[in-house]
């Protein structure tokens, strides 16, 4: 299945290092060759670079490894396909608007026999189950809420019956955000780790590359990563329950 990859900050960071260790996995240290993509949010906007291409062979993943985008959050997916053919629109992360801002998703699963009634504006590009979700997705938070967005405890209850719903239909690991807070649903695997002062060296388990993040960073920095399969081989992630949905605001989940 794909990988997911995404970051929460409480100050505008870039995931060079993160995702240089996630690359490798599109095809030189996993399988997931049938394209990648990453979107990164920047006040109202939102940075977007998607290629069917494997992430080890993309010109495109070169230059993020080496343009130190700064952003407060992030999502990158690596894909390897189960539904739906190789090719750029099927790509993830996808992009739509909902409510005057930008919400990203990726999805790491496979769905079956999942076929809802989109009749709204939220319609796939691709032939994904991933993006059908996510129009699903969509379509239902703008049901209930209509034109305006709900208060952050409203808003997540709400995603948390909606994913369950959509997991009943198979595996179902996502990563979703509107720029200001990164919701992170597990179905069978992701873990997460915080990094804050006082910072340390870490090593990547892809690639033979290590940062000393105190030599980077003030003692006022919050970092978030969550990701498919821990990144590194000398921190401590922390893996989500079956079932779990997440949320992290300015680099640390919140409590319920």
């Amino acid at each position: 299945m794909c990988q997911l990859l995404a970051m929460n900050c409480n100050v505008p960071t870039d995931i060079v290092f993160s995702f240089t260790g996630f690359a490798h996995r599109g095809g030189r240290t996993d399988t997931h060759h049938d394209g990648w993509g990453i979107a990164f949010f920047e006040g109202a906007g939102v940075r977007h670079f998607v290629d069917h291409q494997a992430a080890i062979a993309s010109p495109i993943a070169e230059l993020i490894k080496q343009y130190p985008i700064k952003s407060l959050n992030v999502i990158a997916h690596i894909r390897k396909a189960t539904q739906g053919q190789v090719a750029l629109e099927n790509c993830h992360p996808f992009v739509r608007e909902l409510w005057g801002r930008y919400w990203v998703f990726a999805h790491n699963g496979d769905l079956k026999d999942f076929t809802p009634v989109l009749d709204g504006p939220f319609r796939p590009v691709g032939n994904t189950d991933s993006e059908r979700a996510f129009c699903f997705l969509l379509q239902q938070l703008r049901e209930r809420f209509g034109d305006r967005m709900p208060a952050m405890p409203a808003l997540r209850a709400a995603i948390r019956d909606l994913v369950q719903v959509i997991a009943r239909h198979g595996t179902f690991n996502m990563m979703l955000s509107d720029g200001t807070a990164m919701f992170a649903h597990c179905s069978t695997k992701l873990c997460y780790i915080v990094r804050q002062y006082p910072f340390d060296k870490a090593c990547l388990a892809d690639e033979d590359l290590s940062v000393d993040f105190s030599q980077v960073t003030t003692p006022n920095d919050r970092v978030a990563i969550i990701v498919t399969a821990p990144l590194t081989t000398n921190e401590t992630w922390t893996e989500f329950a079956p079932g779990e949905l997440k949320v992290f605001v300015d680099g640390w989940p919140l409590s319920e």
